[in-house]
């Protein structure tokens, strides 16, 4: 009996050993996967490996300029071979970094000191710019090769200009035939879009005007831009950064004139950019006189006084009478603030065209100027709508006190107007013209019987 009961207590021992067991299996089980959904993501200790694409060689310039130069001697003058090897070396080798160094090979065959002297003890090329063959087709290439590159890695393009500015800078250390090569280049490059005209601020620099290198850089420079483009594409470009207005400052002050810059240019085949330049000065000129003369209105300064000034003017900048009637319209007709109601602002304008219609007289002398004013009066009703039913009103006025006459009224009624509000204003002139007819042949009648 004794025995089966020690075998039942072992066997029961068993049983709840194994149960035990399960049990603690269980809640390690339970207990581990909550630990799993509650264990936030740490860095601590953690290392990302890097993909071996994604990595760029970490050089100083030198080693990236061997790294470079090596390339460069391998793809020799086939410049297509070269844009491949610049293409695929930018995924490789840090251009961000190094973007001057990379420049500077590929215009001088290596790192450039200050100056434009290549620096000492550095590895060099002889496949770059400046020892390229110095024609057009050469420079035109040259210019696909760095247009490609910043187009592939557009992190460049601010210091591809900054590399141009440099350069331009550096142009008194570099031979002239360096000098041309890299001025035809700019010229592509301008002309293409790569850089702005902003860049040319570099030859404003008073050593490089003071010794010629500036203009002469300039002649090569507008001479390939021009053959990319047009005359029109270039002033466009050197208007938009305000240089059209800044050429003169390529000659040193005692040579800063109009004649002497159109002489130069015109001189190396670039009448265009003389005629460009001249037209440029005198429209600064013409804002200029404009401006004074609606300060001296503004001033209320005498008639004669004010005629005195601006016939002076006239004669120094060469402006002629038709230019000038417009300038004084223009400057009459802003210098007051006008009615915004229709049916009020012709009285308004009859009034004040009064009292300056012997200013606007002293500039009519010729028919061909009362022909022009007779057109900038059309312009203006035109575009200012609430002088539309103005036009015969004002046109009359400036009859009556003799600034213009009935030959230019008759000659602008007939086939010298614009087309701007052309029916209408020619409705509106139709009964005055009639009557000017009739009073000239009446006129004739009268010398033919007195004859």
């Amino acid at each position: 009996m004794d025995a089966v009961v020690t075998v039942g207590i072992r066997a029961l021992n068993r049983v709840t050993a194994q149960v035990a067991a399960v049990s603690y299996l269980h809640s390690f089980r339970v207990s581990f996967m909550n630990n799993q959904k509650q264990q936030k993501p740490t860095l601590t200790g953690q290392r990302f490996k890097t993909r071996k694409r994604d990595e760029k060689e970490r050089f100083d310039p030198a080693q990236f300029q061997e790294s470079i130069v090596q390339g460069l001697n391998q793809t020799g003058t086939d410049l297509e071979a070269v844009a491949k090897f610049l293409d695929a070396s930018g995924a490789k080798l840090d251009y961000r970094r190094y973007a001057e160094t990379l420049f500077d090979i590929l215009v001088a065959g290596g790192m450039l000191a200050p100056g434009g002297t290549l620096a000492e003890d550095v590895i060099r090329t002889e496949f770059c710019l400046f020892t390229a063959q110095e024609d057009l087709d050469t420079m035109q290439a040259y210019a696909q090769v760095f247009n490609k590159l910043i187009r592939r890695y557009k992190y460049l393009e601010k210091g591809f200009e900054e590399e141009i500015k440099k350069l331009l800078l550096f142009l008194k250390g570099f031979t002239e035939s360096e000098r041309n090569k890299l001025a035809m280049l700019t010229g592509i490059l301008l002309a293409n879009g790569n850089i702005s005209a902003s860049i040319l601020s570099s030859l404003f620099n008073e050593n490089l005007v003071k010794e010629g290198v500036s203009a002469a850089f300039a002649v090569k420079l507008f001479k390939s831009w021009i053959n990319e483009k047009d005359i029109n594409s270039v002033a466009a470009s050197l208007r938009k950064v305000g240089m059209d207005n800044r050429l003169m400052e390529l000659f040193p002050a005692n040579k800063r004139s109009c004649e002497h810059f159109s002489k130069y240019f015109t001189d190396a085949g670039l009448k265009e950019l003389s005629d460009f330049a001249r037209n440029q000065q005198s429209i600064g000129a013409r804002k200029e006189l404009q401006k004074e003369l609606q300060e001296q209105m503004s001033r209320g300064d005498p008639f004669k006084d004010i005629i005195a000034y601006v016939k002076e003017e006239m004669k120094k900048t060469n402006i002629s009478e038709q230019t000038m009637v417009g300038i004084v319209w223009s400057s009459v007709m802003s210098s007051v603030e006008w009615n915004k109601k229709e049916e009020l602002v012709t009285e308004q304008a009859i009034k004040h065209l009064k009292q300056y219609s012997p200013l606007l007289k002293a500039f009519t002398s010729q028919g061909l100027s009362e022909l022009t004013l007779l057109l900038k009066i059309q312009e203006y009703c035109y575009d200012n709508i609430h002088f539309m039913k103005a036009f015969q009103k004002i046109v009359v006025l400036l009859y009556k006190a003799d600034v213009l006459s009935e030959e230019a009224i008759l000659k602008w009624y007939n086939d010298a107007h614009v087309p701007k509000g052309k029916s209408v204003f020619l409705e509106q002139m139709k009964k005055f013209v009639e009557w000017l007819k009739n009073a000239e042949e009446e006129s004739e009648s009268e010398e033919e019987e007195a004859d």
